[in-house]
């Protein structure tokens, strides 16, 4: 098999992997509402929030990360022996991009995914730690300051490639970031009109 099918094959099973929806089926597990038909709509781990179930918010953050790491790291692993290491490190930037895309638009749940926050975590942990270690210390320190979930999310949509692009200059791996980043801030359209009326809610005021 040429690299080109191999690096597609890798995008296309990150892809049905990212197709999970951990808020849907964690929401059906624990017996509680469909996230899509409450609160934001958004099938992600601070809609179920609002639900009231704690636990089921947390499993869906942990499982929505989980997976993006796992596409990524399947990529790398699988591929090892039969890819040079440039093929490599785009297999595993196809599948970054793949997994976030599942989220996204998941074939399973009728393509209708979240916004991919803990997804897009989760891959860049996998991609690099350093990488995912900043750009998650960005979503904390803005989280705190703002109380501001969405303005978290955005802030570090913008820290990811810029990060990268300042560790590994630009590459396959950049523009892969660059896109689910791009893609981040275009589901958070709703969440920046909000902003800039300054009626988004805070963690304190969720409903």
């Amino acid at each position: 098999m040429s690299f080109e099918l191999l690096v597609a094959a890798a995008a296309l099973c990150a892809y049905l992997i990212g197709s999970v929806s951990f808020a849907i089926v964690v929401s059906r597990l624990r017996g509680i509402a469909d996230p899509r038909t409450y609160g934001s709509g958004n099938p992600g781990a601070t809609n179920v929030l609002r639900s009231g179930d704690r636990m089921a918010a947390v499993f869906t953050l942990l499982g929505d990360a989980a997976k993006g790491a796992v596409a990524v790291l399947l990529a790398r692993w699988l591929l090892a022996d039969s890819l040079p290491p440039d093929w490599r490190l785009t297999a595993e930037s196809a599948a970054a991009l793949g997994v976030f895309l599942g989220h996204l638009f998941p074939v399973y749940h009728r393509f209708q995914g979240g916004k991919g926050v803990a997804t897009a975590f989760g891959v860049l942990i996998a991609l690099d730690p350093r990488v995912g270690a900043l750009v998650g210390l960005t979503w904390l320190v803005v989280a705190g300051v703002s109380r501001t979930s969405s303005l978290a999310a955005l802030s570090a949509a913008v820290a990811g490639p810029l990060v990268v692009l300042w560790w590994f200059g630009v590459g396959v791996m950049f523009w892969s970031v660059a896109a689910i980043a791009v893609l981040l801030v275009i589901r958070h359209r709703k969440n920046i009109q909000l902003l800039l009326e300054g009626k988004e809610k805070s963690f304190s005021r969720r409903g």
